[in-house]
């Protein structure tokens, strides 16, 4: 007789599977793009509609047609740049030489981070211009952050700081780019367009500490020996030589509040009044969205006013197709 087979439960791709240690989202790869730009930005997630808009799909079974798609809707306030910041390479990876920060910074900044009393702007300027003339930066990356007091839904004051890349064929023209925005604040408008795919980065939903059966989605114990003591468990940990419980068996710990990365996910609007999208009674546990909004096809991880870090596709699937033709949103009531 055969032996019964399935591929195991869960991916160790994730592992170890511990919470984070900031809400802020971390990116780690940036695409290339070869005109001068703003390449990622963030916003709070707000909730969840659906639209009808018609199927530009290629080669889709419901192509032209007009069909119903669930999306996610985003308060996407102005982000600050704050400072320049070049690295050079290392033997233990990039390495901060030189940055330059504004003298134009928000009071409430300095919850998040001591500001600099002294700072030569345009000394620190005139220095990361001589790094990258002489070759020795590899890098550049501005430092922005978000203006919550903007956003009454979210419950906070201290700002999210980030980095972000600047697109560009050279450190040359990133630097000049950088420059003409560093100081000011910078629209959602300015980085996207309806219709372009992207990628979203948060911090899933946290639900504590769990067992294996809901941490890892192992089958249910059945009972059939009379020493099992549980059903909600494997069925060992182990062999008694080595004593030793591998890392790969399933076990109970912390699951959720994880930073995931969505490949792929279109938007399908971006718009500056927020009260046009927000359906009647506001959105569950959030309100009224007021600022400038961004609408992404399907889900996006986390809960409600979890902060979202959207970058361009790095490894599209397709690319950006036409403008979606939106023909209704629904706005009525989430309040049951």
């Amino acid at each position: 007789m055969s032996e019964t087979h399935r591929p195991r439960r869960g991916s160790l791709a994730y592992s170890p599977r511990k919470r984070v240690k900031s809400e802020t989202p971390r990116v780690r790869a940036w695409p290339k793009q070869a005109e001068p730009g703003l390449l990622g930005f963030a916003g709070y997630k707000a909730g969840m509609t659906h639209v009808m808009m018609t199927d530009n799909t290629p080669h889709s079974l419901t192509s032209e047609m007009v069909i119903s798609v669930p999306v996610t809707i985003l308060e996407t306030p102005p982000l600050k740049v704050a400072a320049i910041r070049v690295y050079d390479d290392s033997p233990y990876g990039a390495n901060a030489i030189a940055e330059a920060w504004t003298d134009d910074l928000d009071r409430e900044l300095d919850r998040a981070l001591t500001l600099p009393k002294k700072h030569d702007l345009q000394g620190a300027l005139s220095k990361i211009e001589q790094l990258i003339n002489d070759g020795v930066a590899r890098d550049l990356k501005v430092i922005t952050y978000t203006l919550p007091e903007k956003v009454p839904g979210i419950p906070r004051k201290k700002p999210e700081l980030m980095e972000n890349k600047i697109g560009g064929s050279n450190l040359v023209e990133q630097f000049e780019y950088a420059r003409t925005v560093l100081g000011k604040t910078v629209e959602i408008g300015d980085v996207f367009k309806d219709g372009d795919i992207v990628d979203v980065i948060a911090v899933t939903t946290g639900k504590g500490t769990q067992g294996p059966v809901k941490r890892w989605g192992i089958q249910l114990g059945k009972g059939k020996h009379s020493r099992q003591g549980s059903k909600r468990q494997v069925g060992n940990l182990g062999p008694w030589k080595p004593h030793h419980v591998s890392w790969r068996v399933p076990q109970l710990g912390q699951t959720g509040y994880h930073q995931r990365t969505e490949f792929n996910k279109k938007v399908m609007q971006i718009g500056e009044n927020g009260e046009s999208v927000t359906p009647a009674g506001g959105f569950l546990n959030y309100g009224i969205v007021r600022n400038n909004y961004i609408i992404i096809k399907g889900s996006v991880p986390g809960p409600v006013k979890r902060l979202v870090r959207i970058r361009p596709a790095i490894r599209p699937k397709e690319q950006r197709v036409s403008v979606p033709e939106i023909s209704y949103l629904s706005l009525q009531s989430k309040q049951g």
